[in-house]
């Protein structure tokens, strides 16, 4: 109380969890139906502005969807959204256009097999109404351009069209005729034009080219603008595009690479590591063209500047965690292995998966995460089994919130999670890809966690699970949920399950 009339505001506390929703689902499998492997969904990526979403498969498709309810009442939806106009429809994406973007191909120096599956899809800026994207596989870069174009049709022909067959000659006799050998007809008699036709008395007045007119029609078109090939020894795990719309960046095992997006024939290597710390995935800054971030498989992240030197072995600053002592075992290294990093909107954050946790890194603040999330813990004493069935090496991606109050990762049985990361907030939420999202719906835990500003950290387990579901249903550890996106500026979140893609929104 402030002289007796003012009542001061008492401090806001943590979001309330979200209450998700499906909303759409596109390639959705009929039960029993056979999943072909080259439809399996291996990349998903929104644009800035969240009006456009990119999946790309392991058949090395590209398809693209956009948004339909972006324009209501004539009014841009962000800007009735400013002016608190109540808007009742949950995002809709349709189904835009689709191109092949990569084949397989052979390397006969190696003797290799590149398959076409695509590894990672980056938005580039829009420039004249036309679409601009990055896609890769394992050795080979394209920048795609995807833009409207009139279709155009011939007309001011010389005889009426209506009397041409399919192939585009006059229709004719279907008796067989004799030609000689410079095209013409031992029979002088032979109409060539059919027997429907007949010359105008007088004959044609004049012959005339026909003319090629642009209709108001319109049809999607990529075109591939830039291949950038033959830089990579090993296999492309990521690319990340630079907040200056001129460069990227291209991470194998070993190097990093930084490109030019007009020049596809040269390339600047930035890192080069020993073998012994292989790289997973790079992050350019989102708004500082100078600043990327890069982990490892030893479950380092490693910032670096751009201006400090050409070759940037070394880092401006190291971001990992103290190994705890008498935790060290066989599996240790293998899950400490970092598979996806990814900067908060403002920059300020980086959130990074491991095999068996999220973890929040204040770049301000190098001693350790800031939050750390345990996705599926009831997996650890599993470890061995999945070791012998390959499923430790699964490379789980994550993502955050546009407003950067909560992140979300995959898990096995196309389950995925979302934690709360704001201070106070005790938000673990377990989602189905499916559409009943809430099914195996988990209670979260009743232990707060403390606040990220007061430099302390956070362990969030999420929910203890036996490795059942609410049902009494074993997890089943060949369905995994490995890619996801979350909206730029809304709570709607894409996820791929096999070969559907899910929406959902909250």
């Amino acid at each position: 109380m402030n002289g007796g009339d003012e009542v001061v505001a008492a401090p806001a506390g943590p979001p309330q969890p979200l209450d998700w929703k499906f909303s759409q689902v596109f390639g959705e499998r009929t039960a029993g139906e056979e999943v072909q492997e080259v439809d399996i969904i291996s990349a998903i990526e929104f644009d800035k502005t969240g009006d456009h979403l990119a999946t790309g498969d392991r058949g090395g498709r590209v398809v693209l969807f956009e948004r339909t309810d972006t324009k209501d009442h004539g009014v841009p939806r962000r800007d009735l959204e400013r002016m608190e106009y109540p808007i009742g429809r949950h995002p809709e994406f349709r189904y835009k256009t689709e191109f092949q973007s990569h084949e397989p191909e052979f390397d006969y120096l190696k003797s290799l097999e590149i398959e076409e599956k695509i590894n990672k899809i980056r938005w580039c800026q829009t420039a004249n109404g036309a679409l601009f994207l990055l896609s890769t596989n394992d050795k080979t870069i394209k920048f795609w351009k995807v833009q409207e174009k009139k279709v155009k049709k011939i007309s001011d022909m010389n005889l009426d069209p209506s009397k041409a067959v399919g192939n585009g000659s006059i229709a004719s006799s279907s008796s067989p005729k004799h030609c000689l050998a410079n095209g013409g007809s031992p029979d002088r008699s032979y109409n060539y034009l059919g027997n429907d036709f007949s010359f105008p008395p007088g004959g044609l007045p004049s012959l005339h080219l026909p003319v090629v007119v642009t209709s108001q029609e319109t049809n999607l078109v990529a075109r591939c603008r830039r291949v950038y090939a033959h830089a990579h020894d090993y296999h492309i795990n990521s690319v990340s595009n630079n907040s200056d719309g001129e460069t990227f960046i291209s991470a194998d095992d070993l190097r990093i690479n930084l490109w030019n997006l007009e020049i596809s024939n040269q390339s600047f290597n930035i890192v080069d590591v020993k073998p012994a710390n292989m790289e997973d995935l790079t992050e350019f800054h989102p708004t500082h063209c100078n600043t990327l971030a890069y982990s490892s498989s030893k479950g380092s992240i490693r910032v670096i500047d751009l201006r400090q030197s050409a070759l940037c072995d070394s880092h401006a600053k190291l971001f990992e965690e103290p190994e705890a002592p008498g935790s060290r075992s066989f599996f240790t290294e293998i899950i400490a292995s970092i598979s996806d990093i990814k900067f908060a909107r403002d920059g300020r954050y980086i959130l990074s998966r491991d095999y068996m946790t999220l973890k929040l890194w204040d770049i301000n603040m190098d001693s350790g995460p800031v939050a750390t999330f345990q996705v599926h813990e009831y997996l650890r004493p599993k470890l061995c089994d999945l070791y012998e069935n390959d499923s430790i090496f699964d490379k789980f991606e994550c993502c955050l919130s546009g407003d950067g109050l909560r992140v979300a990762t995959g898990s096995y049985s196309n389950l995925f999670r979302v934690f709360g990361c704001a201070p106070g907030s005790t938000e673990a939420t377990t989602l189905e890809a499916s559409k009943n999202p809430m099914r195996r719906q988990v209670q979260t835990p009743s232990r707060p966690s403390r606040s990220l500003s007061s430099i302390t950290r956070v362990v969030r387990r999420g929910a203890e699970n036996p490795g059942v579901d609410a049902n009494g249903n074993a997890f089943d550890f060949t369905t995994k949920l490995l890619h996801l996106a979350w909206h730029p500026t809304e709570n709607s979140i894409a996820c791929a399950a096999a070969n559907s893609l899910y929406m959902y929104y909250a």
